[in-house]
């Protein structure tokens, strides 16, 4: 049986790599070599950077939040851990919040005043407890 040569085969490959290659500096757009190197890292870091980005619009969203959370008097941590007590806001994305934050100043004071409210709360409820836990104390001792 006579040898196949793969050439149509490989020159398809070949001209695949040369095509996404095309654009590059110096031998990377010319040599095949060169240029199935260049577009393996630059798929690597094109995978790499999809993931990055989506890292660094969080960021962004959290410093506009915290932004619009301390222009009325409340830093980030606070308004989050505030906006857990709230059932409907528990599940409410960075993105659709930060929108409501930065480009709604009413929705921003409902949202602060509503935190502020469930942080008093949460305090008075911790001062019962521990009212009610000397309590207990005092009557074991006597």
């Amino acid at each position: 049986m006579p040898r196949t040569k793969g050439g149509t085969v490989t020159r398809a490959r070949r001209k695949k790599i040369m095509k996404l290659a095309k654009g590059y500096r110096g031998s990377k757009h010319l040599q095949f070599k060169a240029a199935s190197t260049q577009v393996f890292v630059s798929r690597k870091y094109a995978f790499r950077d999809r993931k990055k980005r989506k890292s660094e619009f969080r960021k962004l969203w959290i410093a506009r939040i915290n932004a619009a959370a301390r222009q009325n008097g409340l830093s980030y941590s606070k308004l989050m851990h505030g906006l857990k007590g709230i059932r409907q806001l528990r599940k409410l994305e960075k993105t659709a919040m930060q929108k409501l934050l930065c480009i709604e100043d009413a929705t921003c004071q409902i949202f602060i005043q509503r935190t502020l409210m469930l942080e008093a709360l949460r305090k008075e409820l911790q001062l019962i407890l521990l009212f009610k836990v000397q309590l207990l104390i005092l009557l074991r001792l006597l």
